[in-house]
């Protein structure tokens, strides 16, 4: 006999779905590899290993702090969930269109399940950050304490972002190609190979209106105290939430005219 958890509409039965919706996509991406959790380390690891030898080995580093490879990894790792989150955006409901239309799932939690299957492989990547800071040499701060502030705030922004992206893609398919370009110099505009204090002139200022510098930033400072920008930080949670505003609007509009694409 099934166990009914909590009653329809309530927040109890939103969870749970959007606990086995998560679940179910954390079993199909592993199910067929032979490494399975390893990947979540793999990846981001190679790719930390990848800037670290370029930026230390080939060319002379004049940004970042030492130890440079916890300095790097400590943006990347938050860099690969968001990025992984926002392309998944981009199909959200034409990967699983016939389920979208026939259940009575509130259809936002197509979304919100991308970014907990993404969110949970980086918390599963986090053994890479301790096994480099111990490598490295790098010395815990109280910054520490501000890592499930960045967490939460890289949530925010990712629902916000996942409200937008998902109905505007699905109504206008350029927009996944285009996303994509984004996120591609996204990359090379965040710090992440770099700090905010790195930049000359007027850019940290400009730079500070990226969310994501405020985001990881914070994340850096559980090592790196020097990296402590509450500018940043502020202008960051502003626009976390204003991106969450925003997607709770568009999302709300565009719910109709996404079911009837579908």
């Amino acid at each position: 006999m099934t166990q009914t958890v909590g009653a329809p509409g309530s927040a109890r039965r939103y969870l749970h779905s959007l606990w086995l919706l998560s679940g179910r996509d954390l079993r199909v991406r592993y199910s067929t590899s032979a490494l399975g959790y390893l990947w979540s380390i793999l990846d981001p690891l190679v790719m930390s290993l990848i800037y670290w030898f370029v930026f230390t080995q080939v060319f002379e580093r004049t940004v970042g702090t030492e130890p440079y490879i916890v300095f790097l990894i400590m943006a990347l790792l938050p860099w690969v969930w968001f990025n992984s989150a926002v392309t998944d955006f981009t199909k959200a409901f034409s990967k699983d269109a016939r389920l979208v239309r026939s259940t009575s799932i509130p259809r936002s939690m197509w979304v919100t399940r991308i970014i907990l299957s993404k969110g949970i492989e980086f918390l599963f990547s986090l053994p890479v950050i301790v096994l480099f800071a111990i490598v490295g040499g790098a010395t815990l701060t109280w910054g520490v304490l501000l890592f499930p502030l960045a967490v939460l705030l890289q949530l925010v922004l990712l629902v916000g972002l996942g409200l937008l992206i998902a109905p505007l893609c699905m109504l206008w398919g350029d927009l996944e190609r285009t996303t994509r370009l984004i996120l591609r110099a996204l990359f090379y505009a965040s710090p992440i190979i770099y700090g905010i204090y790195d930049l000359p002139g007027v850019f940290p200022t400009l730079a500070a209106f990226n969310p994501l510098a405020g985001i990881f930033s914070l994340y850096r400072v559980a090592f790196f105290p020097d990296q402590w920008d509450p500018f940043a930080l502020a202008i960051s949670a502003v626009m976390c939430v204003g991106f969450l505003g925003a997607g709770l609007i568009v999302f709300r509009r565009l719910e109709p005219a996404v079911l009837k694409e579908l």
